[in-house]
């Protein structure tokens, strides 16, 4: 069974080297929707394949860091990058350029990871991401899977390349979520959301 969370958030990028002039010339935004996508052959104690309620805590803060914050690519000009970081109290920096498709690469390796680290406390077992979907239009998409997220064809990203601001720290529920993560701490799912 496949079950899917759907989260939003405002970001403002640049898409180097695409073929939209405007896009990889000036600075612009867009409404985010993101599909979380998870599946599993079990069921809960609640009868659910994964609480949505549970989702709503690391996930959510994972997910919601690029809400009205600048994606910055590692890759760019060093002055642009330090004057975006210097004027914006709320950025991410990746180690690849922060398009729709990257960004669905970026969230599944994100949520993947935490995944991967959390201790169900409510008889969830083997759930697995099964995709994610980054909306950046209403009219356009990308949806990565693991093979997509993993590919070494697209671009190896590490987790470590991966930089929040203090203020996008701040705004998680646990603000050492990401080091916590880097570090291979478990999370124990809690028994009442």
């Amino acid at each position: 069974m496949i079950i899917r969370k759907m989260f939003k958030f405002e970001n403002a990028h640049i898409v180097r080297g695409c073929s939209t002039v405007k896009c990889r010339s000036s600075l612009h935004g867009h409404s985010y929707r993101v599909e979380l996508l998870f599946e599993s052959n079990f069921l809960d104690n609640g009868q659910m394949v994964y609480d949505f309620g549970l989702m709503k805590q690391n996930m959510k803060d994972l997910v919601e860091s690029f809400d009205h914050a600048i994606a910055l690519w590692s890759g760019d000009a060093t002055e642009y990058v330090e004057d975006m970081k210097k004027h914006s109290q709320r950025w991410v920096e990746l180690p690849v350029s922060p398009s729709a498709e990257q960004f669905s690469r970026v969230i599944y390796l994100m949520i993947d990871k935490l995944l991967s680290l959390v201790k169900g406390s409510n008889g969830e077992k083997e759930v697995k991401l099964h995709s994610v979907i980054v909306h950046e239009t209403q009219t356009g998409y990308a949806q990565c899977f693991r093979e997509d997220a993993y590919s070494e064809a697209m671009g190896s990203i590490a987790l470590e390349k991966i930089f929040f601001s203090q203020a996008v720290k701040e705004s998680w529920y646990n603000a050492s979520l990401y080091e916590d993560m880097l570090e291979n701490k478990h999370f124990v799912n809690p028994k009442d959301v």
